[in-house]
């Protein structure tokens, strides 16, 4: 079985949201079969609109592209991570065993509900330090959140973690239908954009038990 953790993009802006100083998303049907003899559309987006992966590049001063990850990078063993309720997630114990190298951890808070509200941006769980260098430690791959992001500014765990060559999925929907699913794996491809991120289409497989 396969779920789908991804946020349509839509042609109303309030259907998707950007980050506050971000251009807004324009999708628009630019050619319709009545009137050019095909239907086509065209998509004005940054790499940070809707369900997307953020890479090293967009905030360390690299020059590494997303699309030069190798594919494995994107692919894993996932790992749920419970956490509505709490305005930042800290470190516990209990994690260590959870969290298995070049695993892809989503981080289940409950915050997507709001998406498309302009509290979304506003008041969004948290990841705390520590529980970054745990992710760290454990040499996780990928971390998904269904929020914005995973700190504020200075953005100091977006560069814990990129340091440590973690990718950050940001803006998942839907984490809930994972809960007491058992194993899954995740599969999480950003289009093939030389850019410092891009958006992505983000799925869970629900493993056979």
């Amino acid at each position: 079985m396969l779920i789908d953790l991804t946020h349509a993009v839509r042609h109303d802006r309030h259907d998707l949201p950007v980050y506050p100083g971000d251009r807004e998303t324009v999708l628009i049907q630019s050619s319709e079969i009545g009137r050019d003899g095909y239907n086509n559309h065209l998509l004005t987006a940054n790499m940070h609109a809707g369900t997307h992966i953020d890479g090293p590049m967009h905030l360390l001063d690299v020059h590494d592209y997303l699309s030069r990850q190798p594919l494995e990078s994107f692919i894993g063993e996932g790992c749920l991570i419970e956490a509505e309720g709490l305005e930042k997630v800290e470190y516990r114990a209990e994690y260590e065993e959870l969290l298995k190298p070049g695993g892809i951890v989503l981080i289940r808070t409950g915050h997507d509900r709001l998406f498309g509200n302009p509290d979304y941006f506003q008041d969004y769980p948290v990841l705390s330090e520590a529980f970054a260098e745990l992710l760290v430690r454990n040499r996780v791959k990928m971390v998904g959140l269904d929020t914005p992001s995973p700190d504020r500014y200075p953005f100091e765990v977006h560069k814990l973690l990129f340091r440590s060559g973690i990718l950050i999925a940001e803006n998942l929907t839907g984490l809930e239908k994972l809960s007491g699913q058992g194993a899954f794996e995740v599969i999480a491809l950003p289009l093939k954009i030389e850019a410092d991120s891009a958006l992505a289409r983000v799925v869970a497989r629900i493993l056979e038990k």
